[in-house]
């Protein structure tokens, strides 16, 4: 789960001659290396405005997953549900792509392809996790895709506290994001990429990145900027970015392990509505996050927002209820930043062959794998390159502008506001939420 977008300002490449980049998550790395491979000839420029890993791709969830942010029934209703499953089929690949390519290049992630866990820790949550099982065997997923876990099993896993059930998935790998990144650019430079860190992108057009040093002219340029997107002139209201926070803790002793389970490092959530997920790290600590800070308005990204001392004390306090195992454990780390959401919750990939114009985001934290699935897909769609990745559904997918503002700052701030509500709803009373009810619709279509 890619929690903070971004990764810095443009990127491009060239065919033939300079490519331009614009940046800000690791779908334009991801580019750039898969088309290195598919030809050695090619001259491809990255372009970053701070240093590689500095957005999302560096700072994110932990997580490498399946998940793909957009609904099932938009997928379908531009696609089929044949080629719907096929997407989430080659989701599920990309996990194990990604872990290849860390064990072939040498890049020390620390990948552990444990699956994700998401606990049912109330009455309300089971049926909901129940639906989602029941939804995933009509669509064609089966056991060895997702599976119940009754509590006993669940507890066995992680041992949580209110545990009633869980879902389990082995299509997900817990990774150090910001080795993966650098591990990453490190590759792509060493087979020739030039990367050009403090390189802002100024503006974006047909076969030019203007940049803050000078202008870059290239035959195809990516624009892979995710939360940062709105800073480029004229995509003020193409992603909303909204903030999600983390925090970390000491690295916990083998007795503390014992009681807390986690062995094989699966991922973690449960099924409140205020999405949490977390991770027990390759240096035995245990990182998690959550979303709850507020969107800025007019999309603004500052770095004081990275701090939100509310949301950080409720994040160690939900950790703390979670795994009551954890005691008084000392909590080292803190951080955050902002992850890119469209208008309509709908991940996308294209490329204009008329004017050299590609983008890729809209990950809605779902970064991780999502973007190395838009590396392949824009490397064979810049090649002109005829495969199965360029016929899957969200290939080519424009989504809508936001709203204007006040309406944009009132609109999402509404909507974490109900999730929140939504949860305190279902710990009252004992059944599924009515506000969450009502705000599906406006929430995943």
């Amino acid at each position: 789960m890619d929690v903070h977008g971004g990764s810095s300002a443009a990127y491009g490449w060239g065919l033939g001659r300079a490519y331009v980049d614009a940046v800000r998550d690791s779908g334009g790395l991801w580019t750039a290396y898969y088309l290195r491979r598919l030809d050695p000839a090619l001259r491809i420029a990255v372009l970053e405005a701070e240093r590689a890993g500095f957005g999302a791709s560096g700072r994110n969830g932990d997580w490498c997953s399946a998940l793909f942010p957009t609904s099932w029934k938009r997928l379908t209703a531009r696609s089929s549900p044949a080629d719907a499953l096929r997407l989430h089929r080659t989701m599920a690949a990309t996990v194990a792509e990604v872990g290849r390519v860390c064990a072939e290049e040498g890049i020390d992630a620390g990948f552990a392809h444990g699956g994700t866990i998401t606990l049912a820790r109330s009455v309300a949550q089971v049926p909901r996790l129940r639906a989602e099982l029941d939804e995933a065997r009509e669509r064609g997923f089966g056991e060895e895709d997702l599976r119940w876990l009754d509590a006993g099993e669940a507890t066995d896993v992680l041992a949580a506290s209110r545990v009633e059930g869980a879902l389990f998935t082995p299509h997900c790998a817990a990774i150090h994001p910001a080795r993966l990144v650098h591990g990453l650019a490190r590759v792509v430079e060493a087979a020739g990429v030039d990367i050009f860190e403090r390189t802002r992108v100024r503006r974006i057009s047909p076969g030019v990145a203007e940049t803050e040093h000078g202008t870059v002219r290239a035959d195809v340029v990516v624009r892979a900027t995710e939360g940062w997107t709105a800073r480029l002139p004229g995509s003020g209201r193409a992603i909303a970015p909204v903030y999600s926070l983390m925090v970390a803790t000491e690295p916990l002793p083998a007795a503390t392990w014992e009681r807390i389970g986690l062995a094989d490092r699966p991922t973690f959530s449960d099924g409140r509505h205020v999405i949490v997920y977390g991770q027990r790290t390759a240096d035995d600590r245990i990182a998690f996050g959550g979303r709850g800070a507020p969107y800025h308005l007019r999309s603004s990204i500052k770095p004081a927002y990275d701090e939100e001392p509310r949301v950080f004390a409720m994040l160690r306090e939900t950790l703390r209820e979670l795994l009551p195992d954890l005691g008084e454990v000392a909590f080292t780390h803190a951080w955050g930043g902002p992850l890119g959401i469209a208008r309509d919750w709908a991940a996308s990939v294209a490329l204009d062959p008329a004017t050299g114009l590609a983008h890729a985001g809209g990950y809605v934290g779902d970064g991780v794998g999502t973007s190395n699935l838009a590396g392949r897909t824009l490397a064979d769609l810049i090649l002109r390159r005829d495969t199965d990745l360029t016929t899957l559904p969200w290939v080519g997918h424009r989504s809508p502008r936001w709203e204007p503002e006040p309406l944009r700052w009132l609109g999402i701030n509404a909507g974490l506001r109900a999730m929140t509500l939504a949860d305190r709803e279902e710990h009252r009373t004992g059944r599924p939420s009515r506000i969450a009810t009502m705000m599906a619709p406006l929430m995943h279509g």
